[in-house]
């Protein structure tokens, strides 16, 4: 039994029109209580225009859409309810619905139940949040590619593989009397676990480029003082969000700011010189700096174009060399590094320095439209399975028991299931009879 949740679907703010949306098993029930016709004998999908009331009084008029399970967004009997934009029309609307039996639903518990109920995959679950909180367009392209299901098609010929090559290793343990049935040595063991690694290897690839287009990159901007790091800063935003002035030390806190370079948002940080200063709040201000830097992605070192490297500038390269930075020399208007990457902060010739980046990062237009597993847990549980395909290939290399290398085998099968949220589902008996004609 499901019970009837209730809540706005539309942002809490004053608008033309809003929606309400309930589901659950009782849903006509409780929201015929409370409308001018009565619903409960409709059985398809279809609109109803009506007024909801709270017992004789008026709330408002408004359009039902009903939606009879198995079709609806969560697989429940479900209603939207369409109504005025008023804040305060949603909120009688929604108390009067809890009056007559709902409950106000959880976070997230629309799409929970669409999971339960076979609607949805936990890939295409995490991409509605995803969608909603895209900050570009090719963050939402991509995340709509996974909400359309085709993420989780990535996953399915890996699933099956494992499901063929366990079953396969089940049915040799457990009815070796049947001759006719392919034997699972070592060698076909090896060749599979070769063959998914390389794969697996490709979606993480995939992965960790969509996670950077998704969630973008933290861009640490560092150097001694009156480079013109807030300088680069403001042309990289194209507005004037930090100070610039020729005293040395103006920055003594982190500045921060975002700018979308090709579809990937920068997370750039503007941080204070790092320099020796006997002042208290440059120090802490410094600190911050290293911190920022141990944190970013991408560490940006600017270098005064028109000047020769400085012990200062040295003890700053020396600090940030096992980071990997961009060097990039500034005010190339006054004088030019040949060889070097050279910018002008303050003409707003940075070209050369976003092109450096994009082809730090590795995102070409090919990831924007290549569906890909793209968060933390569907990564992370992507190398779980990864690792535990090696373990089997090396317990074969080493002649291990059949039996000992499926263990790895199906460690590795669990990790694809829990990224598609079915591993509670596991039933190896059923891939087995699917599989196989044991029963002759």
């Amino acid at each position: 039994m499901f019970e009837t949740i209730v809540a706005l679907a539309t942002a809490p703010i004053k608008s033309a029109l809003a929606v309400i949306r309930l589901s659950g098993d009782d849903v006509f029930e409780v929201v015929n209580k409370c409308c001018k016709k009565d619903i409960l004998e409709i059985k398809e999908r279809t609109i109803v225009y009506t007024s909801i009331v709270d017992e004789e009084e008026k709330i408002d008029d408004v359009i039902l859409l009903l939606y009879r399970a198995p079709k609806s967004f969560t697989g429940e009997d479900s209603i939207e309810i369409i109504c005025h934009g008023s804040p305060l029309i949603c909120k009688q609307i929604i108390e009067v619905c809890l009056k007559n039996g709902a409950r106000m639903a959880t976070n997230g518990e629309f799409s929970s139940r669409a999971f339960m109920h076979n609607k949805i995959d936990l890939v295409q679950a995490e991409a509605i949040n995803d969608v909603i909180n895209s900050t570009t367009r090719e963050a939402s392209r991509l995340n709509l590619l996974s909400l359309d299901g085709k993420t989780s098609e990535l996953l399915k010929p890996i699933k099956t593989q494992l499901a063929d090559i366990i079953s396969l290793i089940e049915v040799n343990i457990d009815y070796p009397e049947y001759e006719d049935i392919e034997v699972a040595n070592k060698n076909k063991v090896m060749t599979v676990c070769e063959s998914l690694i390389k794969r697996i290897d490709e979606l993480i690839d995939d992965g960790e480029k969509a996670q950077i287009i998704n969630e973008g990159i933290k861009v640490a901007i560092v150097g001694k003082p009156n480079v013109g790091k807030s300088s680069l800063l403001n042309a990289l935003l194209g507005e004037d969000r930090a100070i610039v002035t020729d005293i040395a030390g103006t920055t003594r806190d982190v500045v921060r700011g975002e700018a979308n370079i090709g579809g990937v948002v920068l997370h750039l940080f503007d941080t204070a010189g790092i320099h020796d200063s006997n002042n208290l709040i440059e120090t802490i201000g410094i600190e911050k700096t290293k911190k920022t830097i141990r944190d970013a992605d991408v560490v940006v070192v600017v270098l005064d174009g028109s000047a020769d490297i400085s012990d200062e500038d040295q003890k700053i390269l020396d600090y940030v060399k096992e980071y990997q930075p961009i060097i990039v020399y500034n005010k190339a208007d006054i004088a030019k590094k040949k060889g070097k990457l050279c910018i002008s902060a303050l003409n707003n010739d940075i070209e050369p320095l976003i092109d450096e980046i994009k082809k730090r990062i590795g995102i070409d237009e090919k990831v924007f439209s290549t569906p890909a597993l793209n968060n933390t847990r569907q990564i992370g549980l992507l190398k779980k399975a990864r690792e535990s395909l090696i373990k089997a290939y090396q317990d074969a290399e080493e002649d291990l028991t059949i039996d000992l290398i499926s263990t790895s085998l199906f460690d590795a099968y669990t990790s694809v299931l829990e990224i598609l949220g079915e591993a509670n589902q596991i039933d190896l008996a059923k891939e087995i009879f699917s599989r196989f004609c044991v029963g002759k």
